[in-house]
């Protein structure tokens, strides 16, 4: 995850974004006649065995800066599924657009983020401003309550299953065994509201380089908080480039958690470009993720190593290509 992508979410107000579905079905129509087959393609096409999704960050070069025409690029070369961190910042007539699309073509829309806050101890001290020694757990309540009731409606919009929650800050006036235990007061109220709808909250540990200060930064540690609030609707997000900087040892780590681990994002270290770009041996990985059964999203969760080009682009998928498994 990316903080600019993530910073804390305003709600909107959507009792003013009714939408008919002559709007939606416009906004569908500008892929009509859209070509996006070029000469030397890698793929012709054939969809990938690993379910990879890009995000908006991936094809703009090829498909523009039109959401629907970059999802419709993606699909025509293999991937069939697709992120968008910053989903709860569209319009809902362009939420559901893309689900109507996903729809059409068969494809699975993976996390969205529903909370993250990279500055505040909200969850951990039931504070909503690092700079003032305030507690007030219910006006965190409120907050959490409104942004998961939001999250909600996107995921029923979208038709995704999942959802995003970085929770917070480390909080240093409060012991950390009380942190994590705040952090599970919260989680599990937050998971009631999920659970009826399907939508399950994966956390996300962030590494420490990139994120100092964030609550979670260990997998172990987001283990036991979902055992703690032992809920289907709370699991594991588990982001490779971010556990390789923190932990490493990214099969036995995977292993170790795997009761809790609902969704994979990937990502190259250093750098946090596509596999093949770092140190980090991903085509193993592919073939473990593989014969573990995991059926699951793996979002590409990082930039380009040639970013802006035609050509990188290009470079991107032949290297989803050369790591995906056979």
């Amino acid at each position: 995850m990316n903080e600019s992508d993530t910073s804390p979410i305003n709600r909107r107000d959507f009792a003013k974004t009714a939408i008919t579905a002559t709007a939606v079905a416009a906004t569908l129509s500008s892929l009509k006649g859209a070509h996006h087959k070029e000469k030397n393609m890698p793929s012709d096409g054939k969809p990938f065995t690993m379910r990879f999704g890009p995000n908006s960050r991936h094809f703009r070069q090829h498909a523009g800066e039109n959401i629907l025409d970059q999802i419709q690029f993606a699909y025509d070369h293999g991937f069939r599924t697709w992120e968008d961190n910053r989903m709860p910042r569209r319009e809902v007539s362009e939420q559901i657009a893309m689900g109507k699309l996903f729809e059409k073509l068969g494809m699975e829309l993976g996390v969205f983020v529903a909370y993250a806050d990279f500055k505040h101890p909200t969850l951990s001290g039931h504070r909503m401003d690092f700079f003032q020694r305030k507690r007030d757990k219910n006006e965190v309540r409120e907050m959490l309550v409104g942004k998961m009731k939001e999250a909600v409606e996107i995921a029923k919009r979208c038709g995704t299953k999942y959802c995003t929650i970085v929770p917070g800050t480390i909080d240093p006036s409060v012991l950390p065994e009380y942190q994590t235990a705040n952090v599970v007061e919260h989680l599990k109220y937050m998971a009631e509201i999920c659970e009826p709808t399907g939508l399950t909250m994966v956390l996300e540990p962030l590494n420490y380089i990139n994120h100092p200060n964030c609550f979670l930064q260990r997998i172990s540690h987001a283990h036991q908080i979902c055992q703690m609030v032992d809920s289907p609707s709370c699991k594991i997000l588990d982001d490779l480039y971010h556990q390789q900087i923190t932990e490493g040892n990214l099969i036995t780590n995977m292993e170790d958690a795997w009761d809790q681990i609902a969704y994979i994002q990937v990502g190259d270290v250093p750098g946090r470009k596509e596999p093949t770009t770092g140190e980090i041996n991903y085509k193993n990985v592919f073939k473990w993720l593989h014969e573990k059964g995991y059926k699951g999203i793996i979002g590409m969760e990082h930039g380009i190593k040639n970013q802006n080009t035609k050509e990188g682009e290009l470079e991107l998928i032949q290297a989803y290509r050369s790591v995906d498994v056979s």
